[in-house]
């Protein structure tokens, strides 16, 4: 194996993310509230590179940053904070970068996004993929070039799929599936794309697509199927209180490629996702909000409950002796922006 392979691949779009919490209701027109919390950070394709940065994965992001102050300030977290690598990245001028207000409402939320298409499409970014142990993708209606490419390469894909506002759910994304290693949509979402009704038989029609299928399930944990395993899960939720439920998807699916990358029996690949997406949704935000391996070593050293400590006790064997600083999660007001941040950015032009 060659040891300088990023261990994930990600390419996608990426927002500043402001996070407004406490909300008793959405505001009606005319209407001003006051909420009770706010945070803001990189949003996103972020969430996905955080989430995995933070479990100590080499993570390399194509992504474009506008010439702007929330371009500046997101490269700057990935890079100098979260250590992210953005060779493979672009910064476009005269394009803004995308910006998302986020209200956080119970166990949901509501988002108001402002941004334009960027000028480099996801194929341009990655040209040939570098060689890599995973990618971690969003597949959409239309194909990529570069998914092909990297699977060529011997990169393992995992994929989630997006909402479908117009509710069309074609079954010819899952065409896609045949690049894939692992599919991990929702409940929703899988249940749309299988046309069947319910998460059970969604996931028994997803297992003959692809070799590991999963299937989230909110409140209600998750399930999976390894076919190359031959094994099944089912794992519940954590009983956590919600902040910001935002990017706790994303975090899922990081926390199931490094679970996955360390060769983990599925059940404790599922219970690990599941933990992490959990402890993600009581902070602000997606991105900033991963626990990393320093926000599972809390919650384990702190672990009272005697059936979780049951459930959970892998983790005594799979949390590394050094767990890292303590992760910095998102700030009520961004700091300023070095003038430059790193010099990657600007040599990787057409």
């Amino acid at each position: 194996m060659d040891d300088d392979r990023p261990d994930v691949l990600l390419t996608g779009l990426l927002f500043y993310d402001l996070v407004l919490t406490g909300l008793g209701k959405p505001p009606t027109p005319g209407e001003e509230i006051w909420t009770a919390g706010m945070g803001c950070g990189p949003g996103g394709i972020a969430n996905l590179a955080v989430a995995a940065s933070r479990f100590g994965l080499r993570t390399s992001l194509a992504t474009v940053f506008g010439d702007d102050f929330y371009g500046a300030y997101c490269r700057g977290v990935l890079d100098e904070q979260e250590g992210v690598d953005l060779s493979l990245s672009r910064i476009a001028d005269d394009w803004p970068t995308p910006v998302t207000v986020s209200l956080a409402s119970g166990h949901d939320r509501a988002l108001v996004t402002h941004g334009q298409e960027p000028p480099y499409s996801q194929d341009a970014l990655m040209g040939d993929p570098p060689e890599a142990r995973t990618a971690l993708v969003h597949i959409e209606a239309e194909p990529r070039e570069w998914l092909a490419k990297a699977a060529a390469n011997g990169t393992r894909i995992y994929a989630d799929v997006g909402w479908d506002p117009a509710q069309e759910w074609s079954s010819d994304l899952l065409d896609q599936l045949a690049l894939c290693h692992a599919f991990l949509p929702n409940e929703t979402e899988a249940m749309a794309y299988t046309r069947t009704d319910s998460a059970t038989a969604a996931l028994g029609t997803l297992a003959e697509l692809v070799p590991v299928a999963v299937v989230t399930r909110g409140g209600d944990g998750a399930m999976a199927v390894d076919q190359t395993t031959g094994e099944y899960a089912e794992v519940p939720a954590l009983a956590v209180d919600v902040l910001d439920p935002t990017g706790a998807g994303d975090v899922f699916g990081a926390s199931f490629v490094a679970a996955s990358l360390g060769g983990w029996p599925l059940a404790e690949r599922l219970r690990f996702a599941v933990l992490a997406a959990g402890l993600s949704v009581r902070h602000h935000g997606g991105a900033l909000a991963a626990p990393g391996w320093y926000g599972v070593d809390r919650w384990w050293r702190s672990l009272t409950d005697p059936e979780l400590r049951r459930a959970y006790g892998f983790l005594a064997d799979r949390i590394p002796v050094d767990v890292g600083p303590p992760v910095r999660h998102a700030p009520v007001t961004p700091p300023a922006p070095h003038p430059t941040v790193g010099p990657h950015a600007r040599e990787r032009r057409p």
